[in-house]
């Protein structure tokens, strides 16, 4: 009898065991739930990435409990968590994932609007987690790419240039914060080995962003992308406006392709307008939309050459200039042919 206990002792402890936890500081681990799966069939996959001890007890353990039916999506789950936990997670449906893309080129505005639609989250209320005071001061303390220079009383949008365009797998209950901590996050896996490249330029952190964010609406082709990046760094270098017009829209708070500006637009002095007299031999005042990888890299070691101008056509093919009468023949020439890029 004390034989038969001590048995049933310990076939009842193994079988805790082994519904318990794999790690108390493991991982979290996405998990897709398709049309047709079962608590059974996930078995081998929660046992492969080491979320459950052992799929015999978690089999036994399926069989005695009743369990509402899976609903197709992603989830996030973790080590940490037994197979109660895990279980209850996924018949309730909770922490539900939702793949979010944006995509390169998208201004702080856009981005919103993009949360509003894919998570149901206000696009104002994420514009305003994005400038929160206390946010900014926390994100400074822990992003090495982020200075004081975002807290500049003239930008728009503190983080514009900063939220890296990617396909993101987010909570469906996180908060704004939360998905910002997320794109900040990749930005800083991004960009970390680019880092001793940032201190070795002669432009700041800001400066170079900001660049990347010009280039990034200039030019589609990582080739013209080269060529314009130096040839608004050298304007710079001899105090010549950049007289760039996705500029003078982001100053407006115009989307580019939704109106021409009116000439007051076109001609107001503001911190990001680079058509404007004032902004001789200055970059605006911070980045005017989010770039891509390709246009940093870009911004941080340009390629050398003389050029001063360029102008797109309706197809996006830059040509570049080193002198005013050359830019201006070139676009004589495109209007001539058709060319000329007209909203």
């Amino acid at each position: 009898m004390i034989v038969f206990c001590c048995s049933v002792g310990i076939l009842l402890f193994e079988y805790h065991h082994g519904l318990s936890a794999v790690d108390s500081n493991g991982k979290q681990v996405e998990i897709t739930i398709e049309a047709g799966d079962s608590y059974s069939s996930l078995g081998h996959f929660l046992k492969e990435q080491k979320l459950i001890r052992s799929k015999l007890f978690y089999k036994l353990y399926i069989k005695t409990h009743t369990l509402k039916g899976l609903e197709p999506g992603t989830y996030m789950l973790s080590q940490q968590m037994n197979v109660k936990e895990i279980l209850s997670t996924l018949s309730k449906g909770e922490r539900v994932i939702q793949v979010v893309t944006f995509r390169e080129g998208l201004n702080m505005r856009q981005m919103a609007q993009v949360v509003e639609k894919e998570l149901n989250i206000k696009a104002n209320d994420f514009i305003q987690a994005a400038s929160n005071t206390s946010n900014l001061n926390e994100w400074i303390k822990k992003y090495w790419f982020l200075t004081e220079d975002i807290k500049n009383p003239m930008i728009y949008y503190p983080l514009e240039g900063y939220l890296f365009p990617d396909t993101y797998h987010i909570e469906k209950n996180a908060s704004p914060k939360e998905i910002l901590d997320k794109l900040l996050d990749n930005t800083n896996e991004k960009l970390k080995k680019y880092q001793d490249s940032f201190k070795k330029s002669s432009y700041s952190i800001h400066q170079v962003m900001t660049m990347a964010s010009m280039v990034e609406l200039e030019a589609v082709s990582a080739q013209d992308r080269e060529q314009v990046a130096r040839v608004f760094y050298n304007r710079l270098d001899r105090g010549m406006s950049l007289g760039s017009d996705v500029t003078t829209y982001y100053g407006a708070k115009i989307n580019m392709g939704d109106r021409d500006l009116y000439q007051s637009e076109l001609i107001e002095a503001n911190a990001y307008n680079t058509r404007s007299t004032k902004m001789a031999g200055k970059l605006p005042v911070g980045p005017i939309c989010n770039p891509s990888l390709t246009s940093i890299k870009v911004s941080i070691d340009p390629v050398t050459h003389s050029y001063l101008y360029f102008v797109a056509d309706k197809n996006r093919k830059v040509y570049f200039n080193t002198n005013d009468r050359g830019h201006q023949q070139t676009i004589a020439s495109l209007k001539r042919q058709g060319l000329w890029l007209e909203w």
